[in-house]
């Protein structure tokens, strides 16, 4: 079996879809980076020292501490998603992603390209809201290898859904429904702002079926040492979506569905 040799050439075209990616958020960063400082800022307010004060303890830790990493998964989540959907399709409106295709640049690579680019949108957004998160509350980082590699991992996974949604928009109101009607729902709904142990045992099955509960809870566990989910199930669903995504959104790049005319 042989293995494809990439050359310098496409390593650079690699480096300049990433650099394009990051200057492009960095340029516009009064709509990409501070909407959601503000947004946390608020959720920490009402949620934590209004609402948390009359909640009290939550396994152990107080509530503010225990939706913290909720909060900044739900930011990364939805950060890296709407980064690249926007971003490619954006590509794909104006013609330019065809002349990227034509070029000698391998699908790998452009898919890679805005996957990263995305990822490191939603990476640099969690930095920014774990700053904004410990002006209220004293973070204690129980595992700092789960927090690392759940949020990478969660953010790669984010950023390869937001191409998939975008090669098949038709038009801008196509990719803002799935964050609308599938990711705000299963964000809130994944744990961040309770445990699920607090529900009855039906709703407790229905919620093991929302993927995000079980980013949320592995990113937790790597904060306060707790999660409702066992961390090696978290770690295998995360890496199954991965694979499952990047192939796909590779597939779809070779072809050229929902790009070529």
């Amino acid at each position: 079996m042989k293995t494809k040799v990439y050359n310098k050439e496409a390593f650079i075209a690699l480096q300049s879809i990433i650099i394009k990616e990051i200057t492009r958020y960095f340029r516009i960063w009064i709509q990409t980076l501070l909407p959601p400082a503000i947004t946390m800022t608020l959720y920490f307010v009402i949620f934590g020292k209004l609402i948390g004060s009359r909640v009290g303890l939550m396994e152990g830790v107080s509530y503010m501490e225990y939706i913290t990493p909720g909060l900044i998964m739900m930011a990364v989540i939805t950060n890296s998603y709407s980064n690249v959907a926007s971003s490619f399709y954006s590509a794909k409106f104006q013609r330019n992603i065809e002349e990227l295709l034509v070029a000698p640049v391998p699908t790998l690579f452009i898919l890679l390209g805005y996957v990263l680019g995305g990822a490191s949108r939603g990476l640099i957004i969690g930095v920014i809201v774990t700053i904004v998160s410990s002006q209220f509350v004293d973070l204690n980082i129980n595992n700092w290898g789960v927090v690392f590699f759940v949020i990478i991992l969660t953010s790669i996974m984010f950023a390869t859904a937001g191409l998939v949604n975008a090669v098949f928009a038709k038009s801008f109101d196509d990719i803002s429904i799935i964050p609308t009607f599938v990711l705000t729902p299963l964000t809130y709904l994944g744990g961040v702002f309770y445990s699920i142990k607090m529900l009855p045992d039906f709703w407790q099955n229905v919620s093991l079926a929302n993927p995000v509960l079980y980013m949320v809870n592995a990113f937790r566990y790597g904060f306060i040492g707790f999660s409702d989910i066992p961390i090696e199930n978290a770690v295998i669903l995360i890496l199954f979506f991965i694979v499952g995504l990047f192939s796909l959104a590779y597939y779809l790049l070779a072809k050229g569905i929902g790009i070529r005319s």
